[in-house]
């Protein structure tokens, strides 16, 4: 009997692989860590102190682990009071991080909230209740989160179709009070037969009137609201089996009625080779993308900062988590972007990187959120981490900081050395009046200090220098030589600003 079914199973493989020798498409290519997509496996955070060496950030923030054991982490979303919902996909439970009050940069602890759903994804806090997206329905919940504590799980909406390729649902209320929610589709490309697939809908909070809002979206994972102006852009996974570099992963303006092409064209209105052909009609008529990510790589979260919080350069920015490719010959994605906004020009920028490195990766990054203290969260999936991102004086956690290997970035330098250079870099700060908007006691009223506290922790002398040579907006320029910007760095470092006249560290 043992010996007959070890026949069967070797006939078995056989076959397989000779289907897929006979069946497998020209452009399927697999690469990446696919496999552990589908089964589900987990790989090790990364070690702490090897963050700051893996892991790039523009000059000015830092990183560090909030919270590790966040299996499958994916959606995200901050409470009133500062802490952290997490959907944990794969195991059905949505968690709650406990906000950093004792202030280093860590969870303070965890509750889990919600446990035994299917494929929890996207959720959503409005007006009391706590929303999560299942694959086929979305669920709400009383929520006070003061104490922390849930009511029981109420049916909001059940008529999602369920399967597919593209089994995630993310939830989202826009400025209207309205709950919107995406679908992705069944399959790589088709003609589906559920409305609802390829497409958003929007429902009052009640899940009452569901309508249609936007189709022709083939999976889009992340949507938010551009502050000021209300627009709502969401991410588009492109189709696969195309080649390396077509079509766009989209950044699209989502609009009431609008159709944006998926399964008939991509990009601005390019025919699809499969279904584009007799289908002029629908092509004219579908939105071009507003910005392409380039092709397969899997954008999925999209936050817009907070103007009120956001650091100097990303008032008006949107930050986009890149999944990952699998359908690549190398590597791309892997990594979080910025998009800077002017008028209907879109920039894109590197903005968090490390993820993937020659080809090996250590992390998925999927969602992002920001806190009351403009804080920066970063979900991994593959990792089971959130990370905080801080600037000015965010604190992250400390052994992931990347200056906690050296003691100060003046401790290379000799006493006499910091004394001059602080003492020219003094006259520097002095003369081009910087003390009016860094030090208290010296601003006019109408000017709001700009504290620097803290700098040793997040630069050395050197990147200080380099930031000084193109300041970020609104600080003005200089045109300072060299050796005066390495002057003013060592000033800056050698004193306390949040002083009323600045003090000498010790």
């Amino acid at each position: 009997m043992l010996k007959k079914l070890l026949v069967g199973l070797v006939g078995l493989v056989l076959l397989v692989v000779v289907g897929a020798w006979v069946w497998w498409p020209e452009n399927l290519v697999v690469k990446g860590p696919v496999l552990d997509s589908l089964t589900g496996r987990q790989v090790e955070a990364p070690a702490e102190k090897s963050l700051s060496g893996r892991f790039e950030l523009p000059v000015g923030f830092r990183m560090g682990v909030f919270a590790k054991d966040v299996p499958h982490a994916r959606m995200m979303r901050v409470t009133a009071t500062g802490d952290l919902l997490v959907t944990s996909m794969r195991d059905g439970n949505v968690i709650l991080l406990h906000r950093d009050q004792n202030g280093d940069g860590k969870a303070d602890g965890r509750t889990m909230l919600f446990h035994g759903l299917n494929v929890p994804h996207g959720l959503a806090l409005h007006e009391g209740y706590v929303y999560v997206a299942e694959t086929s329905r979305i669920l709400r919940a009383r929520f006070n989160p003061e104490t922390r504590i849930t009511g029981a799980l109420e049916l909001v909406f059940d008529g999602l179709p369920s399967g597919g390729n593209h089994r995630t649902r993310t939830i989202g209320f826009g400025p209207d009070n309205m709950l919107y929610v995406t679908v992705g589709s069944s399959c790589n490309v088709c003609i589906e037969e559920h409305p609802y697939r390829a497409a958003m809908l929007r429902m009052n909070a009640d899940g009452s009137d569901a309508a249609i809002y936007a189709t022709g979206l083939r999976n889009t994972v992340g949507f938010d609201w551009r502050p000021g102006t209300g627009a709502l852009y969401g991410t588009d996974n492109g189709r696969d089996l195309l080649g390396d570099d077509t079509p766009n992963c989209e950044l699209n303006l989502i609009e009431n009625g609008a159709d944006y092409g998926w399964p008939y064209a991509y990009d601005n209105q390019v025919p699809d080779p499969e279904f584009g052909a007799d289908n002029k009609d629908k092509i004219s008529r579908s939105e071009p993308m507003a910005h392409g990510f380039g092709a397969h790589r899997a954008p999925l979260g999209i936050r817009f900062l907070d103007p009120k919080l956001a650091p100097d350069g990303y008032d008006d920015a949107a930050l986009v988590a890149l999944h990952g490719s699998w359908n690549r010959s190398t590597l791309a994605g892997y990594k979080v972007v910025s998009l800077h906004f002017d008028g209907t020009d879109i920039a894109q920028k590197d903005f968090l990187t490390g993820f993937e490195r020659d080809e090996d990766v250590v992390g998925r990054p999927v969602d992002i959120a920001q806190g009351p203290d403009g804080a920066i969260y970063v979900s991994d999936d593959y990792a089971g981490v959130i990370y905080r991102i801080g600037f000015d004086d965010i604190a992250v956690a400390k052994e992931v900081n990347p200056g906690d290997e050296r003691s100060s970035p003046l401790a290379g330098l000799r006493r006499e050395d910091i004394t001059l250079s602080s003492n020219a870099g003094a006259q520097l700060f002095e003369k081009n009046d910087c003390a009016s908007c860094h030090t208290p006691g010296r601003a006019p009223e109408n000017i709001q200090v700009k504290v620097l506290k803290n700098l040793g922790a997040r630069y050395t002398v050197e990147s200080l220098a380099a930031l000084l040579q193109t300041p970020p907006s609104p600080m003005p320029s200089f045109d300072f030589t060299p050796e005066q910007r390495i002057n003013l760095a060592v000033f800056l470092m050698s004193e306390d600003f949040s002083q009323p006249m600045g003090t000498p560290l010790p």
